[in-house]
């Protein structure tokens, strides 16, 4: 172990109880979204990070803007430390909004239970704990007195799960910042430069009600929207021969989520509505993608020509790919993990999608990396139960803060 190991590696452990106190302080807040009523739990960060040396900007989001991204409230919080003069400038961004918590735990969603090494919490590993990890990064750097140039920025945002529009994508837009890199919150053993993009389709199929005993008077939307269900279905087979020639990735996905209609059982329903997600891969164009599932429901709706279907985009959300500059930060995040984990850390893509696209549709250089177990699953990340193993909050917090520091040498 390098001496600056060492120093950070001590730091970092002469803190962690208080590291721990703050993520637990963020669990035990909640931030459900939906509904997205976010600006407390802002405010709860935002103290956090003030009692620990940092000074904080709240950055209130425009009612009508929150309001037409489907939330109540939102702020975005930047927290700036500068070392010496010039330097690159590079954000860390962590989102505090989580998924609402559902059935099926064993523990307080709200408690920040510990047990046998592991907290429990809806948004403790994703990805409240990686404001705690990006905070006493950025202390241990300056407890070590190491001689760096360049900023390091802490951007709080609160609407990943509402796709993020009015978090890092309006910091950029705004211009509150203008980093030259940027890493965003995930898990410890890998190191991510690419993920999935995503499409939401809603599609309408419209027909006309009628009494049930002269059901032939109407025109049955369910009838229609199940042509479309059938041929969606029939179609998301053909996906399994696309695969992604970054690790970890896979191939694309397709979810037809939710769907809602009728009026009642003796009615001819009139309306159906269906949510689908399309996860595209990196090799895959967004437009030529939704085009094709245009196509296939245009063409499933030729059996039912007095019915009509409207299809509306809800969200696209990019995949993200390497920039130039990002195999720096690769490298640096790949190489420190593996030194502190004591085991090889690759760089790998993942099936999902991010607040990182944003940075990288800036021109911002990004990968992702931060406090977590192995995997979304091992995490129970979405579902019941959410967890993070305490150990591995520690050690990235270390992996973070020497990265940060060959970055900025």
């Amino acid at each position: 172990m390098t001496d600056l190991a060492a120093r950070i590696s001590a730091i970092v452990d002469a803190a962690f109880d208080d590291e721990v106190a703050m993520v637990a302080a963020l669990v035990k807040c909640p931030s459900d979204n939906p509904p997205g009523d976010c600006a407390v739990h802002a405010e709860v960060t935002a103290k956090e990070l003030e009692a620990r040396g940092f000074a904080v900007e709240r950055h209130v989001v425009p009612k009508a803007l929150v309001e037409a991204n489907g939330m109540i409230t939102a702020t975005n919080l930047i927290a700036r430390r500068v070392f010496g003069s010039g330097g690159p400038t590079i954000a860390l961004n962590a989102h505090g909004d989580v998924v609402p918590p559902g059935e099926g735990w064993t523990a307080d969603p709200y408690g920040a239970e510990i047990r046998d090494g592991w907290m429990y919490g809806r948004g403790v590993a994703v990805s409240k704990c990686d404001f705690a990890t990006y905070a006493f990064a950025i202390l241990a750097l300056e407890k070590a007195g190491v001689p760096l140039n360049g900023v390091l920025e802490i951007h709080g945002t609160w609407d990943e799960e509402a796709g993020g529009e009015i978090g890092p994508k309006w910091l950029l837009d705004e211009g509150l910042s203008k980093p030259d890199y940027a890493v965003a919150a995930s898990f410890s053993y890998a190191v991510v430069d690419a993920h999935n993009g995503c499409l939401h389709l809603e599609v309408v199929v419209e027909g006309k009600s009628a009494h049930a005993a002269i059901p032939y008077t109407g025109v049955d939307a369910l009838e229609a929207a199940n042509g479309v269900l059938g041929a969606l279905y029939a179609f998301r087979k053909s996906l399994a021969s696309k695969v992604s020639a970054t690790p970890g990735i896979g191939s694309p996905q397709m979810t037809v989520g939710l769907i809602e209609g009728g009026i009642n059982t003796n009615v001819v329903p009139d309306k159906v509505a269906l949510r689908l997600d399309r996860r595209m891969i990196p090799e895959e164009n967004a437009e030529a993608v939704e085009a094709e599932l245009r196509g296939v429901i245009e063409g499933a709706m030729k059996a039912f020509p007095a019915a009509h279907v409207t299809v509306n985009r809800i969200l696209l959300a990019r995949p993200l790919t390497p920039l130039p500059g990002s195999g720096k930060l690769s490298e640096a995040f790949r190489r420190r993990a593996s030194e502190v984990f004591g085991e090889e850390i690759g760089v790998k893509g993942l099936p999902l999608y991010t607040d990182a696209r944003h940075y990288a549709d800036a021109g911002v250089p990004i990968v992702l990396y931060g406090a977590g177990p192995r995997s979304i699953t091992e995490a129970n990340a979405h579902r019941a139960d959410e967890r993070l193993p305490l150990e591995d909050l520690r050690k990235a917090t270390k992996v973070v803060a020497l990265a940060l520091a060959d970055l900025m040498a």
